[in-house]
């Protein structure tokens, strides 16, 4: 049996990783794809987890495609229409299936994030590197185009220009580089990149996972709905998270470390 995504959970934080390292990691090829998504339903039925970390095993995050499953597309005798329904019923279900996932995901990128291993790490709410980390949307490179939501996901995450110049060259570029462009928010040297994303994921963690949900929610919907349409989904939300549990205690936590009011004598 495959094991190509380990599923490990510690208390309510689920880390995922990409586990062919032989091969860097990569999304076609294997099964892959179809174990992220079933890791995915996992999270998404369980109550328990609050954060994922993403993350890959040996000395790359994903390199994207695997070339001998190229040389397969290629074949002569390849239908245009079942490539096409590869795609659709394959790995553009990955990004739908993050973009949907209500609990925060955190890339925790260690090597390199190539082609469809970048835009998997685009996928994710946030990225933390190692120095070692590269990032490449290399798909012009092997003739292609960014057939997994890239092209959506990255001009978003460091503007047009830049996901521009990243796409139409292929070419590499540093973490230190990707930091400066937005495209993660941290870089950090590798032995230090599993605990800072687990200590990251604690600071998400503690707060009402009602609220991270509903929050995480509202963020997605404010990437493509006008601010009145945003301001009604907004009420409606914290109707709903003022009658959580999670928000009494906090309130009333709040109220009972508060200084008694002073009484004028």
């Amino acid at each position: 049996m495959s094991n190509c995504v380990l599923y490990e959970q510690e208390g309510s934080i689920v880390t995922l990783t990409l586990n062919d390292p032989e091969r860097r990691n990569p999304l076609t090829g294997n099964t892959m794809v179809a174990e992220l998504l079933s890791a995915i339903d996992r999270v998404h039925r369980d109550v328990s987890v609050h954060v994922v970390i993403l993350t890959g095993a040996g000395p790359a995050f994903s390199t994207g495609g695997d070339i001998k499953d190229m040389q397969r597309q290629m074949a002569p005798d390849a239908p245009l229409a079942e490539i096409r329904q590869e795609y659709r019923l394959g790995i553009q279900q990955l990004p739908l299936a993050v973009f949907n996932l209500e609990v925060p995901v955190i890339a925790a990128v260690n090597g390199a994030a190539m082609g469809a291993g970048l835009d998997l790490a685009c996928m994710c709410d946030i990225r933390i590197a190692s120095e070692r980390a590269k990032f490449a949307e290399s798909f012009v490179k092997l003739g292609l185009i960014p057939g997994d939501g890239g092209a959506w996901l990255l001009q978003r995450i460091i503007g047009l220009s830049r996901a521009a110049e990243m796409s139409f060259t292929g070419e590499p570029i540093s973490s230190e580089l990707a930091a400066q462009w937005g495209l993660v928010s941290k870089v950090v040297p590798p032995e230090e990149l599993m605990p800072e994303a687990l200590q990251l994921a604690q600071r998400i963690a503690v707060n009402s996972a009602p609220a991270v949900r509903l929050t995480k929610r509202l963020m997605r919907e404010a990437m493509h709905t006008r601010l009145d349409t945003l301001l009604e989904l907004s009420a409606a939300y914290q109707a709903i998270a003022h009658k959580t549990e999670e928000h009494r205690s906090a309130v009333a936590g709040f109220v009972n470390k508060a200084p008694a009011p002073r009484t004028s004598t």
